[in-house]
Parts: C-alpha cells; sequence; structure tokens
C-alpha cells in the first residue's frame, strides 16, 4: 500500500510498486473515458497502464501511523488493456466516412488530442498494442496505422469469451447462471468501455442481444461523479436503493468497485509523502 498526500487531504492508494522494478516511478495521466469522453485519471507505471477505482463504506476513517485520515475512501489501480482506451482516438482519426475505410495516420498525429498531454506519454504502448486492430503500413521506418472495423470487432469477441470462460469461475452463484446470461454479462462487461456506436451495437449484434438491456445494465453499475474539484462522496448502500428494479435487469451478484471520472484535479491530490527525518 502506497500513502500519497494532497495538498488538502490524504488519500490511500493500493497499486504496484514501481520501486521494485528499479524503474520511474508511477504517473498520473488525464485521459479521455473510453465510453463516455469525460475526463478520467490514469495510472501509468513502468509501461503497464492502470486504472484507479474507489470504494468508499458508510462510515470509515484511515489510520496512518499517529495521523487519522478522515476520508475513508480506499482507491485502487489495475490493469487496463490499452486497446480500448486508445479505440476512441484511433476510431476519430481515420476520418472515416460511409464505407471508406478512412485514412493511414503516424501515431504522433493519432495520440496529439488537445487538453490532453497524457495520450502522449503512451506512445510506446500505442506502438505495439494497436496493431492487433489496425491495417499497418511502413514507409521508411515510419509507422501509419488505420483502425480496421474487422480487426475491432474479432478483438472483442475474444474479450468476450475469455470473460464468459471465466466468469462461472467467481464463485458458485455466477457457476449457477445458465450460458445466456454469463454471455450477457460477459457482453455488459465489455461494453463499460465502449460507446454504443458503433462497437457496442455491433458486439451486441454479433451475439444477438438487445443493445439497450446491455446499457440498462451498465447504468446499475457505473457512477458518474462531476465533482470538479475531485471524488463525490458515495454510500453504496444509498445507491443500490436508487435502482428501479422493475425497470432495469441486474446482471452481476456483486456490485464492482466504482471507476472514477471527471477526475480532472486528482493528481493535486495525490503527492508522494515524504519521511520526515526524527
Amino acid at each position: 500500500m502506497a500513502r500519497w498526500e494532497g495538498v488538502n487531504e490524504t488519500r490511500v492508494l493500493i497499486a504496484p510498486d514501481p520501486s521494485t522494478s528499479r524503474k520511474q516511478v508511477g504517473q498520473f495521466l488525464s485521459l479521455q473515458h473510453p465510453k463516455t469522453g469525460n475526463m478520467a485519471c490514469y495510472l501509468l507505471i513502468d509501461g503497464v497502464l492502470q486504472e484507479l477505482h474507489w470504494f468508499k463504506q458508510s462510515y470509515g476513517s484511515w489510520f496512518l501511523g499517529d495521523y487519522v485520515c478522515e476520508d475513508g475512501r480506499l482507491y485502487t489501480a489495475t490493469s487496463v488493456d490499452p486497446v480500448f482506451i486508445l479505440l476512441p482516438i484511433f476510431e476519430e482519426a481515420r476520418m472515416k466516412k460511409g464505407d471508406d475505410p478512412g485514412m493511414f495516420r503516424q501515431l504522433d498525429e493519432i495520440v496529439y488530442i488537445d487538453g490532453y498531454p497524457g495520450y502522449h506519454s503512451l506512445l510506446s504502448i500505442a506502438e505495439k498494442s494497436m496493431q492487433i486492430v489496425c491495417d499497418l503500413k511502413e514507409i521508411g521506418s515510419t509507422k501509419f496505422f488505420r483502425l480496421n472495423d474487422l480487426k475491432v470487432l474479432r478483438w472483442l469477441t475474444y474479450k468476450v469469451h475469455q470473460l464468459k470462460k471465466t466468469i462461472p469461475t467467481l464463485d458458485k452463484n455466477y457457476a449457477a447462471r445458465d450460458e445466456k446470461d454469463t454471455l450477457f454479462d460477459a457482453v455488459s462487461m465489455v461494453g463499460e468501455y465502449l460507446k454504443e456506436e458503433p462497437w457496442l451495437n455491433l458486439l451486441c449484434s454479433k451475439f444477438k442481444l438487445n443493445l439497450q438491456e446491455a446499457v440498462n445494465a451498465q447504468d446499475t453499475e457505473v457512477v458518474l461523479h462531476s465533482n470538479g474539484s475531485g471524488p463525490s462522496s458515495f454510500n453504496p448502500v444509498q445507491e443500490s436503493n436508487k435502482v428501479d428494479k422493475k425497470t432495469v435487469r441486474t446482471t452481476r451478484q456483486t456490485k464492482k468497485a466504482k471507476v472514477e471520472e471527471n477526475s480532472k484535479n486528482i493528481k493535486d491530490m495525490f503527492s508522494r509523502a515524504a519521511r520526515k527525518g526524527r
């Protein structure tokens, strides 16, 4: 567990320790959430992209040495496939119109997003990871990328199949579910990183699922935070009472840790705690 101190408050973050690999320290990046387009905070550690989640019980605090942290939120950083994060900007960069597959672009051009310099830190990651969903042209030493719809759908289908195999192994409740519900869960999970058009719609069509049901299922689990200065208070008990059971289908037995979004100033909340010599 790493302890971080902010300008006004302290936060507790569980993340891989970069010191164990003797490489550069972790770097917080402000990127667009692949589904909503809102600003979200990610953590880049030793070339691995991590997404931030947080969880807060109704009441709780942290005891950090002789200091009490009033905010009982627990932040965690878990690895995320960078293809999900980069997919929207590669989609926009090719400037596809109708049946035209679009343009080949250099990576420097693709990752240049006004207001989001953090994408430049993903340049080397993008070159390796995006080849699985892109057509590639090389002219001399320069590489040009263009998103390929068939490759993207094939990659998304693979992700769904992998999740479908994994979900029944989580516990006996998941194992008892029928195959259709498990497939629905897997598509819904992948859909949390996809815009409805075109990818989630294509994925639902591929598996003959109802798009609106998949969208409604995500609405029961993803809470978007609009507090510009950082994460707002969250009471999972109160939030669960807000779900209309008559109109929303529940797809999972356990509630997932919330992905922190709209975290424009979250980097200001974290700074490496320096031990004071005594």
